[in-house]
């Protein structure tokens, strides 16, 4: 059964390949847990919105789709950050997730479900059973822990790791830590980890970063041998978080705590798990590259040992820089999702993102060039677009414009090299939708590039544009208004499938258009399709100085 909100952006137009409702395809992604402890920045902000438009489009493909984020509530930094602000945990956790919530509001992030560790009715029953499972497969044991503990990082790091003595992610220098503790045996699994990588049956993008973790996993007594880990802490060391079972004297470690919440947040280890059975495995799990070495061998090790499916894909997006260099407050170059949502809204950083980025690659925000790229394609090129193709079809025809594909005026400039051959009279607005852009576009979304997805559809919005000075409608509505409507009848079809193409990547913008343009029906001529606009009372994105 289609979930309503697949049916809410869902669009007929759209489809490149016809769907069997009755074998319908499932599609599970998931974005890290974020910790509560701070606000969300860019960077957080990049990973909601690229699975976001990940999960918009394979809605829009009709896949049975469910997209899970949420907030990581426990361990020490939660604690201490909760006793300065002078508040108990749980307080502070509530007062975290409100704010998630509205970010998500905000950025119109279409999750599924917001999972938070501190939830004992969604989340400890699928965590505790993991263990269960991992201790009824021999992988837990309890030793002695002696090393370095980060704060900040909520993990236990090597003096190699160290950078001056300090983490070099937080800037602090690490606990020295002498513990019991519970460990998994993570060492057990590097053989069949290795050949997961290598064979791709655990898919990690970029490829890059599949070496990286490959790398990891040498043989036994190299530099970068990955050995076993530590999966619990003393309830007197963190008093927050899930008891082991079977000795409430230890607390689980964030990994078999925070890593849980992909099967709890299904019904894992509840009586109604039927999401878990529909939807597991995860198909992408999405991050950045700073924790994918515990998303790429600590989960999988755990999953196999458990004997679950692993997830399908990893896909490690790059880090954010202002200006070449590292956010810092001191520089003065810090960003905020806020800083362009009230300035520009939602759809202009949801653009930004999307074409802007390499979902793979590092890449670097300034306001400067989000302005440029703003204004030049959104509010000089679709904007202004939609703008004055709609004030046409209302001005000229009442906005009721009638045309048939076969009718429709070829492109007279530009035609090369986007076909090797074929009539001329075929190269049309409904033609180079159907036969070139669509294609190109769903090849991109379904390979993940979203950002050469979105160079596509600018591509067709810029041949739009051609159109427009091809025909010059507004001079031939004086000495040949039959024609004149042709033109304008491609422009509003076109306009149509950039709306449907655009609704992972700018929402409310593509639902702005479709509303403009309203519903089409069959016309009086055989093979017509009518279309009933309205002129926008207001641009689509306004241009800033």
């Amino acid at each position: 059964m289609i979930s309503k909100k697949a049916k809410e952006v869902a669009f007929k137009l759209f489809l490149y390949e016809t769907m069997d409702a009755h074998n319908m395809k499932k599609f599970y992604i998931t974005t890290p847990i974020f910790y509560a402890n701070a606000e969300l920045h860019l960077g957080h902000t990049y990973t909601l919105v690229l699975a976001d438009i990940l999960a918009r489009y394979h809605r829009a493909l009709e896949e049975n789709t469910f997209f899970l984020t949420g907030m990581d509530e426990h361990g020490a930094k939660i604690v201490r950050a909760a006793q300065k602000a002078d508040t108990g945990p749980q307080d502070f956790v509530n007062g975290h997730a409100t704010k998630f919530q509205t970010l998500l509001d905000n950025l119109s992030i279409s999750n599924d479900f917001f999972i938070r560790t501190s939830d004992q009715k969604h989340h400890w029953h699928g965590a505790t059973k993991l263990w269960r499972a991992l201790e009824e497969s021999g992988d837990i044991y309890k030793g002695n822990y002696q090393g370095l503990y980060c704060v900040g990082c909520e993990a236990f790091v090597t003096e190699k790791e160290l950078v001056n003595g300090k983490c070099p992610h937080h800037d602090t220098e690490p606990e020295k830590i002498d513990e019991q503790n519970y460990f998994f045996r993570l060492s057990r699994y590097t053989p069949e980890l290795k050949r997961l990588i290598e064979s791709k049956e655990l898919l990690i993008t970029p490829a890059t970063k599949a070496n990286e973790m490959l790398a990891l996993l040498d043989v036994r007594g190299s530099e970068n041998y990955v050995g076993d880990i530590s999966i619990s802490r003393p309830e007197g060391q963190i008093p927050w978080g899930i008891p082991v079972p079977g000795d409430p004297s230890q607390l689980m470690y964030v990994w078999c705590d925070a890593l849980a919440n992909y099967l709890s947040a299904l019904g894992y280890g509840q009586k109604d798990d039927e999401n878990f059975s529909l939807f597991w495995p995860p198909d992408v799990q999405v991050m950045g590259k700073d924790i994918i070495r515990f998303h790429a061998l600590l989960w999988p090790a755990m999953l196999l040992s458990a004997k679950l499916a692993l997830p399908k894909e990893i896909l490690v997006h790059g880090f954010v820089t202002s200006g070449g260099r590292k956010m810092s407050k001191s520089i003065g170059n810090v960003l905020v999702p806020a800083d362009f949502l009230e300035e520009y809204g939602v759809d202009a950083l949801r653009y930004y993102f999307a074409r802007e980025v390499a979902p793979t690659d590092d890449w670097d925000l300034t306001r400067e060039k989000f302005k440029e790229v703003y204004n030049a394609n959104l509010a000089n090129g679709l904007g202004n677009l939609v703008s004055r193709t709609l004030k046409m079809a209302e001005q000229y025809f009442a906005g009721r414009v009638e045309g048939t594909v076969a009718e429709s005026l070829p492109l007279r400039t530009h035609h090369a090299p986007m076909f090797e051959s074929g009539d001329l009279a075929g190269f049309n607005i409904p033609y180079i939708a159907t036969n070139n852009i669509l294609p190109r576009y769903h090849a991109h979304m379904k390979a993940h590039e979203i950002n050469k997805a979105a160079d596509v559809v600018w591509e067709f919005i810029g041949k739009l544009d051609q159109y427009v000075t091809d025909y010059e409608p507004f001079k031939l509505i004086k000495t040949d208004p039959a024609t004149a409507e042709k033109v304008i009848w491609a422009l509003i079809y076109g306009l149509q499938e950039v709306a449907h193409m655009t609704e992972p990547f700018i929402p409310e913008a593509s639902q702005k258009i479709q509303m403009l343009i309203g519903s089409s029906v069959a016309g009086e001529k055989e093979g017509s399709l009518v279309f009933f606009t309205k002129a926008p009372l207001a641009p689509l994105f306004m241009r800033k100085e």
